[in-house]
């Protein structure tokens, strides 16, 4: 499979990577995650994002990984633990790489700050305007002792994480949900800071927490009394693009992302060995053609913002009692 440099570092990374969070609980049993990441590494993805949010998905890489030798690039994250948590206190902060660190048992090359710019959930900087605190010293004392290679943003923002980028002090990007067939608010201001800054950009997120990774036809029809008439004329739109080059939605959702040259990874996040397969057979047919590109974003020029209300994750196929999170 392709492989990307990670922005400024000496870092490489395969087209797709394996998400961490549906190797977790969240996911299913164990052996079906173990069956997965080993079949991800096999299949040649060299690239592995996980985080201690991500419920038990440390440690069941860990477990999962023991004996393996295969070189592979691992990225985590610090945010949520220990409890309670407190982001301005280094020694929790020194504790969480430690606990990272003994439950992936191999070196990490990627640490990152996990929802970065929302204070409420985590309250990372002391100075609100320079983006500084402990974290920050943290990392860089981890970089510059070569403990790990890169240190990094990992966030769901479209606006707020912009700031953080600019200050020019993190290698790589993760941004999820801003970035898809449908949904392209970070090309407004995300993704050009941190192509400005030299970063590595990773997508979370591709199949847009599943309204892009199957086709809806009847509740795109006549049911989902939660989506707008905007959107359902944007999904038709697709379906009917579709149609014509015969091509499937997960085929092209994977490939709209990789086709933009400045993003170094996408991650797949996935349950099992057949949807990790769909993936890679979709990254592995590469780049879509700029004529294609071009439709689809006549496309998503349809809706350029979410409709007022839209379920942040479209609940198709599920019941939903919205309006409010689905």
């Amino acid at each position: 499979m392709e492989k990307r440099r990670f922005g400024k570092t000496n870092l490489e990374v395969t087209l797709l990577g394996l998400g961490g969070l549906f190797i977790s609980k969240v996911g299913g049993a164990y052996p079906q995650a173990r069956e997965t990441i080993l079949a991800a590494l096999d299949r040649g993805i060299n690239y592995i994002d996980t985080a201690p949010g991500y419920l038990d998905s440390e440690e069941v890489l860990g477990r999962a990984l023991q004996g393996v030798e295969t070189p592979f690039v691992l990225s985590t994250k610090l945010g949520g633990r220990p409890q309670p948590f407190n982001a301005q206190d280094r020694k929790g902060l020194e504790a969480s790489f430690a606990e990272s660190q003994r439950l992936l048992g191999r070196p990490i090359d990627l640490l990152m700050i996990h929802e970065p710019d929302r204070p409420r959930q985590y309250d990372w900087w002391t100075d609100k305007r320079a983006y500084t605190g402990p974290v920050l010293d943290f990392l860089r004392d981890l970089k510059a002792s070569g403990t790990v290679k890169a240190i990094g943003l990992g966030g769901t923002t479209a606006y707020e994480i912009v700031p953080i980028i600019e200050t020019g002090a993190f290698d790589v990007l993760l941004t999820a949900f801003n970035y898809s067939l449908l949904w392209r608010e970070a090309e407004i201001q995300v993704l050009p800071a941190a192509i400005a800054q030299g970063m590595g950009i990773i997508i979370g997120s591709p199949l847009q927490q599943g309204a892009l990774a199957a086709r809806y036809d009847q509740e795109i029809a006549s049911g989902a009394a939660w989506l707008s008439k905007p959107r359902r004329e944007q999904y038709r739109a697709l379906y009917r693009l579709l149609d014509e080059l015969g091509m499937s939605i997960t085929d092209v959702a994977m490939r709209f992302v990789i086709s933009n040259p400045h993003i170094t990874t996408t991650l797949s996040g996935v349950r099992s060995v057949e949807e990790l397969d769909r993936n890679i057979a979709a990254i592995e047919q590469g780049p879509l053609p700029p004529k294609i590109l071009g439709k689809l974003d006549e496309i998503a020029a349809m809706v350029p913002f979410r409709p007022f209300e839209e379920p942040f994750g479209l609940p198709f196929g599920r019941e939903y009692w919205g309006p409010g999170p689905a």
